[in-house]
C-alpha cells in the first residue's frame, strides 16, 4: 500500500499559479503510475494529469494540458502539480492517486488503488 499527502492548495486569482505537492511512502515506487486528479461537489473524480514513474511519460487533461505540469522528483519521493494561468473553473479538490503498473488506462481513476486526502483548490475571477 502507498501513502499519499496532499499540500500546496489554497486560494489564487485567475491567471494566477499554485504548485501542489505530494508525498509519496510506502511500497517501492518504482511498480507505480502516479496521477492528479479533481471532484467538484456533485460530481464524478475528473482526471486533470498523470506521470509513469518508470519512464516519466506524461499525460494530461484536454483542459489543463499547456497551463499544469505534472513532474516527480525521485530523491524526495514526491509528485508535483505546477499550474499557470489558473481558472475558476479549475476551482475543485485536487487528489493525488496512485496505482500499479497496469493495461487500465492512467486516465480511468480505476487504475488508481490509493488516494490521497485531498487538498483546496480556488480559483477567483
Amino acid at each position: 500500500q502507498v501513502r499519499l499527502v496532499e499540500s500546496g492548495g489554497g486560494l489564487a486569482q485567475a491567471g494566477g499559479s499554485l504548485t501542489l505537492s505530494c508525498l509519496v511512502s510506502g511500497r517501492s515506487d518504482r511498480f507505480y503510475n502516479l496521477g492528479w486528479f479533481r471532484q467538484t461537489p456533485g460530481n464524478e473524480r475528473e482526471f486533470v494529469a498523470a506521470l509513469r514513474w518508470n519512464d516519466r511519460s506524461t499525460h494530461y487533461a484536454d483542459s489543463v494540458r499547456g497551463r499544469f505540469t505534472i513532474s516527480r522528483d525521485g530523491a524526495k519521493n514526491t509528485l508535483f502539480l505546477q499550474m499557470s494561468d489558473l481558472k475558476p473553473e479549475d476551482t475543485a479538490v485536487y487528489y493525488c492517486a496512485a496505482g500499479l503498473i497496469s493495461t487500465i488506462s492512467l486516465l480511468n481513476a480505476r487504475a488508481y488503488s490509493d488516494w490521497g486526502q485531498g487538498t483546496q483548490v480556488t480559483v477567483s475571477s
